[in-house]
């Protein structure tokens, strides 16, 4: 065997340490909501972790991945040049021969730059727990007092966060990107803990008349993000829409009432980032009929509910009187496909 080749090829170790990283990274970029951002630095290697994170959500074995890495690793190793990741040519800087680049990316706000994070993990990330991922507080016009303020901030939501599945993940999901939410709202000083989210979506103002009800199937690669999950029990209730979320994989959402609040609520879910979401249907509500046991529930403007099988799905639209929206689709069908 060709001992060069050899020194090139990641072993598995790194393979699967990458592949826990973009998992996490594919995590953090599916939860930003609209006006969120998450950018790779710097530019050059941009192209890299933007088509990995994509090759990763296709192929989670890592048999696709491996060779796009050994790609990369190959091209370092020739020096500055260029490669081909899925149909990109992508410069390729200098790195250290036998490890990826290091993940490193600015996430913030798009409406303001008073503070942003830039973010670097170890290539030992996440199996080495002794060396935390490096997290720099960033900003236009940036005063002492105020970063350090926020540095004590990461520091403490760090170490909340050290023993999570997900820390990065979590760190900015759960608690730093809410922050410059709240901070963008109030333009004042970092709050030391979370503030409320904004403000929910302004009900529907009812009619003189009856509205015509409506109803909504989406469904997504995924639905893991706590805050998504959060953000549409608020919007049920704020908009009078009652439904369910089916959460993991696949993410199934359903959901129905009057017209405007239903728009509204499939509105605000597709601008929300997303892994291969789909827009089954928003369509008027047909003469479908629930069961007895649940005219009552039906009654209760804003239910929303979690489910956590596509089973548990079938069951809850089959109560319904719909469970013909689903199964047409694949979903609760042989093969429980959602790729239709």
């Amino acid at each position: 065997m060709d001992a060069s080749a050899d020194s090139s090829a990641p072993g598995e170790t790194t393979l699967a340490r990458l592949a826990r990283q973009l998992e996490e990274l594919q995590l953090l970029t599916c939860s930003l909501l609209p006006g969120e951002t998450l950018a790779f630095i710097p530019d050059e290697l941009a192209a890299f972790w933007t088509s990995a994170i994509e090759t990763y959500s296709m192929d989670p074995k890592g048999e696709t991945l491996q060779v796009l890495l050994q790609q990369r690793l190959s091209a370092a190793h020739a020096g500055p040049s260029a490669c081909s990741i899925g149909g990109t040519r992508v410069s390729a800087s200098p790195i250290p021969t036998g490890s990826p680049p290091t993940a490193h990316f600015r996430v913030g706000l798009e409406l303001t730059r008073t503070v942003w994070f830039e973010v670097e993990l170890p290539n030992t990330y996440p199996d080495d727990t002794y060396t935390a991922p490096s997290i720099s507080i960033k900003g236009e016009a940036l005063g002492r007092e105020e970063q350090m303020r926020w540095q004590e901030i990461v520091r403490q939501k760090q170490a909340q966060v050290a023993d999570s599945d997900f820390p990065i993940y979590q760190l900015f999901s759960e608690h730093l990107l809410p922050l410059l939410h709240a901070k963008l709202e109030h333009n004042g000083t970092p709050p030391s803990s979370p503030q409320p989210e904004s403000a929910l979506p302004t009900p529907p103002v009812e009619s003189a008349g009856a509205q015509q009800s409506y109803h909504a199937l989406l469904t997504s690669h995924h639905l893991v993000s706590p805050q998504k999950r959060r953000n549409m029990q608020q919007w049920s209730a704020a908009l009078s829409v009652s439904g369910f979320a089916k959460v993991g994989h696949p993410g199934v959402i359903y959901c129905e009432g009057a017209r405007e609040g239903v728009e509204e609520f499939v509105g605000n879910v597709k601008a929300m980032q997303w892994l291969a979401l789909r827009v089954r249907f928003v369509e008027p509500l047909g003469d479908a009929k629930p069961t007895p046991s649940s005219r009552s529930q039906q009654k209760a403007k804003g239910r929303w509910i979690e489910l956590e099988k596509v089973g548990d799905v079938v069951q809850e639209m089959k109560r319904l009187g719909r469970d013909s929206y689903v199964v047409e689709m694949g979903i609760g069908s042989a093969g429980t496909s959602i790729s239709k």
